[in-house]
This record gives structure tokens, C-alpha cells and sequence, in this order.
């Protein structure tokens, strides 16, 4: 009678925790996989056909004729660069901007506490709620911001921001700055709570200056955080929809993927172009995080494992 080596005990163990571990979650991953895949696969079936609830009995397989039709129109190309402008702009000055707030919430000053509760109340205010109001600051009459400017003589003071091209993007792009920099500060300061003070004891005793301590030791040890930040805000910013909706309803050169996709489906009552126009702004979005993850995501592996 042979006798079990400990090796293969702890073999066997390790397999039978991980057939605990997939039976466990394995009801999860069903439901999960359910609940995304029977709307998307059900958005690719109407996205293949013709159909009209404006007309009777309107209702016949096209194939990839709605995409072609999307594909080779000028407003879905226009709204692709539209919201790449609004998505790089946006996500650029919201990684800057909460660098820039968790350094300063991570010093060490009365009153921290309460001016890193006071940081989050943007990001908490709902969205439609921010949008009604940076639409009332920016009003052309009774608005705060035009009042200041006219009151100041500088520019932009007799501009109808929220109905010119170029302006009414502004406002987004600033509307969504304000929500969102807390949320990546928050993720910045996550990252400099973890990075060790020998770090930059190491780094004073070198002789670095505040600027080559910042660029050389904590810009690089903030790579995780900065990284996961931007691709959490990116794939939100490209997805952008109630922001453009409340104050420019897509017009003045605001209108997105998302939202040429629901005037097509809403408002055109055209389910079949309409839903081939979400499945390509699905697409982008997955191609998108997929390059990000593909360039980034190794980066972020190899950082970690540094620390």
C-alpha cells in the first residue's frame, strides 16, 4: 500500500478548492452573463433588421445595411469627433487637475479631514443637477459666469455659449471637470497613501529638489493609480450622454455617439439604425479600452510588481 506524497495532497487540495471555487461562482457568471449578453445580442438582432413603429408591417432583415448606412454618414463622423474632443480634453485636464488636488490633500494641515470630505460633493451631485446649473451660470442674460465676464471686460462675456460651436463644448467640458477631477483625485490619493516614506527619505538624502522628488519618485510610483484613473474616466467620457442632453441637446456641435444613437432611436423612431448606431458605439468603447489595456495594463503589471 502506497502512501500519498505531501506534494500530491496538497495538489489534490488545491483542485478540489478550485471546483469548490467554480461552483461557487459559477450561478454568478450565468446571471451576469445573462444579463449582458440577452440586450446586446438582442440589440444586434433589431440592429440587423428594418423596422418602424411610424409604419405598419415595416419590418425586414437587412443584414449590414443599417451599419453601411451609419458607417458612411457624415453626422456618425462628425459625432466620433466630437466626442473624442470632448473624452481626450476632459480626461486630460481631470488627470492634471486631481494630480494636483491629492498632493495637496495629502499634506498634513488642519482642517484635511474636512476639505477631503468637501472634495467629493461634486462628484456626489447627480449629473442632471450639475447640468442645470452650469446651464444657469452660463445663461446669456442672467447667467453668473457671462455676468462676471461682461462685468470684468474680458471675453466670452456676450457670447450665447451653450448655442455657439465651440463655446457650448467648453461649457461641457468644464461642467464635466467639475463633477469628475474629485473622483480621480480620490484614486490619486489612494496611490500616495501607499508609497513608502523611506522612498522619499531615500530621495532628501540624495539632495532632490520638491520638483525632481515629484518627477522622479512620485509621478512614477503614481503610474497604477494615474493609469486606472484614466481609463475608468475615458470609457465613461466616451459613453458621455446626460451632459450634452440637459445643455445643448446635441446641437452647437455637442451631439455624441450616444447621442445621435438615441435621437435615431427616440426621437426617429428608427429601431433598426438606430440600434446598429449603440452596437458601433459599443464597439468603439471595447476597442478603445481595448488598446488602452493592451498598452497600459502591462504597465501597470510591471510597476506592481516593482513595489
Amino acid at each position: 500500500m502506497t502512501t500519498t506524497t505531501p506534494t500530491r495532497q496538497r495538489r489534490r487540495v488545491d483542485q478540489q478548492q478550485r471546483r469548490t471555487a467554480v461552483w461557487m461562482v459559477s450561478p454568478a457568471l450565468v446571471v451576469m452573463f445573462l444579463v449582458a449578453a440577452v440586450p446586446i445580442g438582442y440589440a444586434v438582432w433589431l440592429s440587423l433588421n428594418v423596422y418602424s413603429v411610424r409604419q405598419a408591417d415595416l419590418s425586414q432583415f437587412v443584414g449590414l445595411t443599417n451599419y453601411w448606412h451609419a458607417l458612411t454618414s457624415p453626422e456618425w463622423w462628425a459625432a466620433v469627433r466630437q466626442t473624442f474632443l470632448f473624452a481626450v480634453v476632459s480626461v486630460f485636464l481631470e488627470i492634471v487637475l486631481g494630480v494636483a488636488m491629492a498632493l495637496l490633500l495629502n499634506l498634513a494641515f488642519r482642517g484635511r479631514g474636512l476639505l477631503r470630505s468637501t472634495l467629493l460633493v461634486p462628484y456626489a451631485v447627480l449629473t442632471v443637477v450639475s447640468a442645470i446649473t452650469w446651464q444657469a451660470m452660463f445663461e446669456s442674460n442672467l447667467g453668473l459666469v457671462t455676468g462676471v465676464l461682461r462685468a470684468l471686460g474680458l471675453p466670452g462675456g456676450e457670447h450665447v455659449w451653450l448655442a455657439e460651436p465651440g463655446y457650448a463644448m467648453t461649457v461641457i467640458i468644464v461642467a464635466d471637470v467639475w463633477k469628475t477631477a474629485p473622483f480621480v483625485a480620490l484614486l490619486v490619493l489612494a496611490g500616495l497613501q501607499v508609497i513608502p516614506p523611506d522612498v522619499y527619505e531615500a530621495a532628501d538624502l540624495d539632495g532632490a529638489s520638491r520638483w525632481q522628488t515629484f518627477w522622479r519618485v512620485t509621478l512614477p510610483l503614481l503610474r497604477p493609480a494615474i493609469a486606472l484613473a484614466a481609463i475608468f474616466r475615458l470609457l465613461d467620457a466616451l459613453r458621455i450622454f446626460d451632459l450634452p442632453f440637459v445643455l445643448t441637446k446635441g446641437a452647437s456641435g455637442t451631439e455624441t455617439m450616444s447621442m445621435l444613437a438615441y435621437q435615431e432611436l427616440r426621437e426617429g423612431r428608427l429601431i433598426g439604425p438606430g440600434s446598429a448606431l449603440s452596437i458601433l458605439t459599443f464597439a468603439t468603447v471595447m476597442v478603445v479600452s481595448l488598446v488602452y489595456i493592451r498598452f497600459a495594463g502591462g504597465n501597470i503589471r510591471d510597476v506592481a510588481k516593482e513595489r
